[in-house]
């Protein structure tokens, strides 16, 4: 079990170092995310439930594709039980899940994607979206890992930066798999630069992506 942990560390630290990530979160985020558990809590389950319906939206739109659709349907499961989890995280501290919030961030990143496009550019935008809040998922979780203070949602955290790290993988290597006709890394760049300006204006509230 040891060397398999440590394998896994060793996968995941290579995956982040591949995030590039333009802007880092700022330290003080996890903080704040820790003075108000609850709504932190809360705000993550939807965002794993929202996270399991984008990818049977992109399943939906590009069915003819199997082993998308297979490794996707294993990606929503995935997410499912996150959101399952952090529930039973919920409730077993004697919280109770709130209804689902607005995620600002999300709706203003989907405005990368090309609006009257193509297909398969509008199916390659999906997937890089997809990627890139894997990619931010998985910097703050990092950050809540090492900075917050309560051990057993440090633990957590760490545990799901991992599996997010794989789900980044997941969607840019399909996008770069079905984007042959589309210089996809140039696209992805682009993404990274947008995503640096959007994000200046986030990591100031307790939520994953405030």
């Amino acid at each position: 079990m040891g060397c398999e942990y440590q394998t896994r560390i060793r996968i995941f630290t290579k995956k982040l170092t591949m995030l590039g990530l333009k802007l880092a979160t700022d330290p003080r985020w996890a903080t704040i995310a820790e003075s108000n558990i609850e709504e932190i809590l809360t705000d993550h389950a939807w965002c794993e439930q929202k996270a399991a319906t984008n990818a049977i939206t992109i399943i939906t739109l590009n069915s003819e594709h199997t082993d998308l659709v297979t490794d996707l349907l294993i990606l929503a499961q995935e997410e499912l039980q996150h959101f399952e989890m952090v529930h039973n995280i919920i409730k077993a501290r004697g919280y109770k899940l709130g209804r689902e919030r607005k995620d600002s961030y999300v709706n203003e990143l989907f405005k990368f994607i090309i609006k009257g496009g193509n297909r398969q550019q509008s199916f390659i935008d999906r997937l890089l979206f997809s990627a890139m809040i894997e990619a931010r998922s998985c910097e703050r979780f990092k950050l809540l890992s090492e900075r917050i203070k309560d051990s057993e949602l440090s633990k957590f955290y760490h545990d799901l930066m991992i599996s997010e790290a794989g789900h980044y993988t997941t969607f840019i290597g399909f996008a770069r798999k079905y984007g042959k006709d589309i210089n996809v890394d140039k696209r992805w760049k682009e993404l990274i630069e947008f995503e640096g300006d959007i994000i200046k204006s986030y990591g100031k509230s307790e939520t994953i992506h405030g």
